[in-house]
Protein backbone atom coordinates (compact mmCIF):
# COMPACT_ATOMS: atom_id res chain seq x y z
CA UNK A 1 0.00 0.00 0.00
CA UNK A 2 1.58 3.37 -0.92
CA UNK A 3 1.97 5.74 1.78
CA UNK A 4 2.00 9.68 1.14
CA UNK A 5 4.23 11.47 3.45
CA UNK A 6 2.28 15.02 3.82
CA UNK A 7 1.69 17.61 6.01
CA UNK A 8 -1.38 15.58 7.85
CA UNK A 9 1.56 12.87 8.70
CA UNK A 10 4.04 15.49 9.41
CA UNK A 11 1.53 17.42 11.95
CA UNK A 12 0.75 14.15 13.55
CA UNK A 13 4.13 12.59 13.82
CA UNK A 14 5.48 16.28 15.54
CA UNK A 15 2.69 15.90 17.98
CA UNK A 16 3.93 12.58 19.47
CA UNK A 17 7.37 14.08 19.72
CA UNK A 18 5.97 16.91 21.43
CA UNK A 19 4.70 14.62 23.87
CA UNK A 20 7.58 12.40 24.01
CA UNK A 21 9.89 12.26 27.00
CA UNK A 22 12.50 12.02 24.34
CA UNK A 23 10.82 14.96 22.38
CA UNK A 24 11.61 13.13 18.99
CA UNK A 25 9.61 10.42 17.45
CA UNK A 26 10.20 8.77 14.57
CA UNK A 27 7.80 6.56 12.23
CA UNK A 28 9.09 3.95 10.31
CA UNK A 29 8.26 2.92 6.62
CA UNK A 30 10.33 -0.22 7.19
CA UNK A 31 8.12 -3.67 8.38
CA UNK A 32 10.66 -4.61 10.95
CA UNK A 33 14.30 -4.13 12.56
CA UNK A 34 15.51 -6.74 10.16
CA UNK A 35 14.81 -5.15 7.14
CA UNK A 36 17.86 -4.44 4.71
CA UNK A 37 16.76 -1.06 4.08
CA UNK A 38 15.67 1.64 6.95
CA UNK A 39 13.61 4.27 5.58
CA UNK A 40 11.79 6.51 8.52
CA UNK A 41 11.18 10.22 9.23
CA UNK A 42 12.27 11.50 12.69
CA UNK A 43 10.08 14.27 14.04
CA UNK A 44 12.54 16.38 16.45
CA UNK A 45 11.86 19.56 19.17
CA UNK A 46 14.64 21.99 20.13
CA UNK A 47 15.59 20.16 23.71
CA UNK A 48 15.76 17.09 22.06
CA UNK A 49 19.32 15.41 23.01
CA UNK A 50 20.92 12.64 20.70
CA UNK A 51 24.47 11.93 21.76
CA UNK A 52 27.20 12.30 19.07
CA UNK A 53 27.77 8.65 17.61
CA UNK A 54 29.09 6.69 14.49
CA UNK A 55 28.14 3.78 13.03
CA UNK A 56 31.12 1.41 12.35
CA UNK A 57 29.33 -1.09 10.04
CA UNK A 58 30.43 -0.35 6.59
CA UNK A 59 27.21 -0.52 5.10
CA UNK A 60 25.51 1.78 7.99
CA UNK A 61 25.98 5.10 5.33
CA UNK A 62 23.39 7.95 6.35
CA UNK A 63 21.02 10.42 4.39
CA UNK A 64 18.84 12.69 5.81
CA UNK A 65 16.48 15.26 4.16
CA UNK A 66 14.87 17.85 5.76
CA UNK A 67 11.06 18.01 4.98
CA UNK A 68 10.03 20.45 8.13
CA UNK A 69 12.18 23.20 9.84
CA UNK A 70 15.76 22.76 10.77
CA UNK A 71 18.24 20.74 11.78
CA UNK A 72 21.60 21.31 12.59
CA UNK A 73 24.54 18.65 11.83
CA UNK A 74 27.70 18.43 13.69
CA UNK A 75 30.28 16.22 12.88
CA UNK A 76 33.45 14.97 14.85
CA UNK A 77 36.99 13.91 15.10
CA UNK A 78 37.74 11.41 17.33
CA UNK A 79 38.54 13.54 19.99
CA UNK A 80 35.43 15.39 20.00
CA UNK A 81 36.52 18.27 18.54
CA UNK A 82 33.49 19.53 16.04
CA UNK A 83 35.06 18.95 12.71
CA UNK A 84 31.54 20.56 10.63
CA UNK A 85 28.81 22.62 11.53
CA UNK A 86 26.35 23.33 9.07
CA UNK A 87 22.72 23.95 9.20
CA UNK A 88 20.17 21.72 6.98
CA UNK A 89 16.62 22.49 5.83
CA UNK A 90 14.91 25.82 4.26
CA UNK A 91 17.38 28.50 5.04
CA UNK A 92 20.32 26.57 5.57
CA UNK A 93 23.47 25.20 3.70
CA UNK A 94 21.23 22.06 2.26
CA UNK A 95 18.06 20.70 2.12
CA UNK A 96 20.05 17.10 2.79
CA UNK A 97 23.03 15.84 4.19
CA UNK A 98 24.73 11.90 3.66
CA UNK A 99 26.97 10.95 6.22
CA UNK A 100 29.95 8.11 5.55
CA UNK A 101 29.79 5.26 8.24
CA UNK A 102 32.55 6.05 10.77
CA UNK A 103 31.78 9.55 11.33
CA UNK A 104 31.11 10.60 14.80
CA UNK A 105 27.95 12.45 14.27
CA UNK A 106 24.87 14.08 15.54
CA UNK A 107 21.64 16.35 14.81
CA UNK A 108 20.12 19.12 16.77
CA UNK A 109 16.44 20.80 15.93
CA UNK A 110 17.21 24.30 15.87
CA UNK A 111 13.20 24.92 14.78
CA UNK A 112 10.35 23.43 16.67
CA UNK A 113 8.58 20.31 14.56
CA UNK A 114 11.75 19.89 12.52
CA UNK A 115 10.99 16.82 10.41
CA UNK A 116 13.71 14.64 8.34
CA UNK A 117 13.45 11.32 6.06
CA UNK A 118 16.17 9.44 7.13
CA UNK A 119 17.72 6.43 5.20
CA UNK A 120 20.12 3.75 6.11
CA UNK A 121 20.82 -0.07 6.03
CA UNK A 122 19.19 -2.47 8.40
CA UNK A 123 19.37 -4.53 10.34
CA UNK A 124 18.72 -2.29 13.39
CA UNK A 125 21.72 -3.31 15.98
CA UNK A 126 21.76 -0.73 19.47
CA UNK A 127 25.28 1.26 19.34
CA UNK A 128 28.47 -0.78 20.35
CA UNK A 129 30.34 0.63 23.01
CA UNK A 130 32.83 1.74 20.23
CA UNK A 131 30.04 3.68 18.61
CA UNK A 132 28.76 5.82 21.08
CA UNK A 133 31.04 8.64 21.84
CA UNK A 134 33.30 8.50 25.19
CA UNK A 135 33.67 12.04 25.19
CA UNK A 136 29.90 12.88 25.41
CA UNK A 137 27.42 12.94 28.01
CA UNK A 138 25.13 10.30 27.69
CA UNK A 139 21.11 11.27 27.06
CA UNK A 140 18.83 12.12 30.03
CA UNK A 141 22.15 12.63 31.81
CA UNK A 142 22.56 15.88 33.95
CA UNK A 143 25.28 17.39 31.55
CA UNK A 144 22.75 16.53 28.22
CA UNK A 145 20.83 19.95 28.00
CA UNK A 146 24.08 22.05 28.77
CA UNK A 147 25.75 19.81 26.23
CA UNK A 148 23.24 20.61 23.85
CA UNK A 149 23.30 23.76 24.04
CA UNK A 150 26.90 24.10 23.34
CA UNK A 151 26.72 22.24 20.62
CA UNK A 152 23.80 24.65 18.87
CA UNK A 153 26.89 27.28 19.55
CA UNK A 154 28.98 25.94 17.33
CA UNK A 155 26.23 25.82 14.39
CA UNK A 156 26.81 29.17 11.48
CA UNK A 157 24.61 32.23 12.76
Amino acid sequence: MIRLIDAALLDELCLEAAASPRRRKNRNFHQTDNHPAHRLLNAMQPDSYIPPHRHLDPNKDETFVVLRGLLGLLAFDDAGQVAKAVKVGAGGTAMGVDIPHGTWHTAVALLPDTVFLEAKAGPYLPFSDAERAPWAPPENSPQAAAYLTALKSRLPA
